[in-house]
Order: structure tokens, then C-alpha cells, then sequence
């Protein structure tokens, strides 16, 4: 087992890690959003883009190298889709929590929602050359 794996494995056991589209400017803020309303401090995040998520996800199981939208890992699974933007609003404070109970829709029916959104994002909400630095505040939210 590589390095990088092992460490995202052992940061996912103690912190669920929302893996996002770094490039993303709706991502971008999303990641902003989330660390803002994380009421826990329990999230930690990690680029898409990164080498040691690639290699994690490749690992893990080839059709999460496919995903380039959002990813929640945690101890026991990995989140997708709508089942991980409705995972992480439950942990959230004030009434983003409610939000979880979209979950008794259909996946089916709420990933088509997702994937709709997801691929018209660059349009809508633009694109960065590179992906976000963190602040010096921020980087132990960063993995």
C-alpha cells in the first residue's frame, strides 16, 4: 500500500474528507460554504486534481477515477454523487441538516438533479487555472 493511500485512509478514520473538483469556481465555494457551516470542525478536503487522491482513488475502485465533481470519504465508504452533498448537509449546523431528507428520493432520481448541475458548472459558475491554496488558517482542513 502506497503512502498516500495509507494517509488518506488514516485522516478518514478520524475526519470524513469531501474530495472536490479543485478547478471548480462551484466547488471552490461549496468548500468554503461547508467549512464555514461545519459546525463538528470535522471535515477535511482534498483536491480531485492531487496526486495522492488520484492514486487513492485508483486504488480503491476504478469507477471513482471517473467522478470529478465530489467524493465523501469516510472510515467505512465513499460517498458519490448526491449521496455525498446530502451526507455532508447532515452534518452540518443550523437547519443545513434538514437538507438530508432529500435522501428518501431515489438515488436515481437525485444523482440525475446532480449530474445536471455538475455538467453545466463550468458554464454557469466558471473554471480556475489551478487549484485553490488554502490560507495558512485553513491548511490543517487540507489533506
Amino acid at each position: 500500500m502506497s503512502n498516500g493511500l495509507k494517509n488518506i485512509e488514516d485522516i478518514a478514520k478520524k475526519h470524513p474528507i469531501i474530495l472536490f473538483d479543485g478547478v471548480c469556481n462551484l466547488c471552490d465555494n461549496s468548500v468554503r460554504f461547508v467549512i464555514k457551516n461545519d459546525g463538528r470542525n470535522s471535515f477535511k478536503f482534498g483536491a480531485l486534481q492531487a496526486n495522492n487522491v488520484q492514486e487513492f482513488l485508483k486504488q480503491k475502485n476504478s469507477k471513482f477515477s471517473n467522478i470529478d465533481s465530489i467524493l465523501l470519504v469516510t472510515e467505512h465508504k465513499i460517498y458519490t454523487k448526491s449521496s455525498a452533498a446530502l451526507t455532508i448537509a447532515k452534518k452540518m449546523k443550523n437547519r443545513y441538516s434538514l437538507l438530508y431528507i432529500f435522501y428518501i428520493i431515489p438515488k436515481t432520481i437525485r444523482d440525475v438533479f446532480y449530474d445536471f448541475i455538475a455538467q453545466n458548472r463550468y458554464k454557469w459558475y466558471g473554471k480556475k487555472d489551478a487549484c485553490m491554496i488554502p490560507s495558512k488558517e485553513l491548511q490543517d482542513k487540507f489533506i
